[in-house]
């Protein structure tokens, strides 16, 4: 049986399980060798990341992508890289296409629809890393995108199964829910990390782009007025409905978890209640753990501990 999550004191409830993330800022190591990593997508810019070499033999290498507005360096990514470590195996975490110490190398920034990237990473590994298999991770947005990849995966492939937490698998959805009064607090904060990323960028210097960037009034409005016309879709409306993981997981064919917990504030966990029926295929709704919290009375949050326990499974172990 699966062990329940039970939140930590003080951290109860959605909203402060979801604010722990920034009101308790730490730097967290990770320790042992790293080495940079990069990877050339077919347009020519330049993913990068940070490989970890595993600590023991036979284990699979864990590919961590981040979420909106974060990059390798986020807390939860960092946290973890060094839970996997502890536990064998090596971990690449990954910037996003603009994100990180990827920004001054990519002409493109990320989106939902950057899911071609993953295949670029997947296909830019040293065999000598993925000779026990890989295992992707998402969080957030970047579990949405992972899920968009993984129906593309070629027959023979390296990846040996995959995990998102709290992604937003029906877009739509979860910028109508960020867009209600309660969650005024949460859009300003990340209307203010979205306008700062696409102000640095060469776009801006339009004047229409910049007063687009500039006035998005909510985050459908952004999408609808920024970021979809810039990757090719009429507005908000189309890119959400083409980038939406929840049509995508029925064609995908390696195992497959989905961690969420039914009060992310963030995304409505009623998204994941339309699911297909799939052997290869595990969902995970917790009662509690808001959006990419999960801290529980383990010092680990939870969501890697179930990760955790779905890699050792895919190897015969028990999870």
């Amino acid at each position: 049986m699966k062990p329940k999550f039970r939140p930590r004191f003080p951290w109860l409830g959605g909203d402060l399980q979801t604010l722990r993330n920034r009101l308790v800022q730490r730097r967290v190591d990770v320790p042992g060798p790293s080495e940079a990593f990069q990877a050339v997508t077919a347009d020519g810019d330049t993913l990068t990341g940070t490989l970890h070499p595993a600590l023991e033999d036979g284990s699979p290498l864990v590919v961590l992508f981040h979420g909106l507005t974060g990059d390798e360096d986020s807390t939860y990514m960092r946290v973890s890289a060094r839970y996997h470590l502890a536990n064998g195996r090596g971990v690449l975490r990954m910037n996003l296409r603009g994100a990180g110490s990827s920004e001054a190398l990519c002409e493109q920034p990320y989106s939902g629809a950057s899911w071609p990237d993953i295949l670029t990473v997947l296909a830019a590994l040293d065999p000598a890393w993925t000779q026990h298999g890989v295992v992707l991770v998402g969080y957030s947005m970047g579990g949405n995108i992972l899920l968009n990849a993984l129906p593309h995966l070629p027959d023979e492939t390296v990846c040996i199964g995959a995990a998102t937490v709290s992604a937003p698998i029906d877009p739509a959805t979860a910028s109508q829910q960020l867009m209600k009064p309660r969650n005024r607090v949460y859009q300003a904060s990340l209307l203010k990390e979205m306008r700062r990323f696409w102000l640095a960028r060469p776009e801006a210097k339009d004047p229409k782009k910049r007063q687009a960037i500039e006035s998005a009034s909510s985050i459908w409005d952004f999408d609808d007025r920024v970021t979809g016309p810039h990757i090719g879709y009429s507005g908000a409306a189309q890119y959400y409905e083409d980038t939406a993981g929840l049509h995508k997981v029925g064609d995908i064919r390696i195992p497959l978890l989905l961690i969420h917990a039914a009060n992310d504030p963030w995304i409505p966990a009623r998204s994941y209640f339309s699911l297909p029926l799939q052997e290869n295929l595990r969902v995970e709704i917790a009662a509690s753990g808001g959006h990419v919290g999960f801290h529980g009375a383990d010092s680990q949050p939870w969501h890697d501990l179930r990760i955790d326990a779905f890699i050792s499974g895919l190897d015969g172990r028990a999870a």
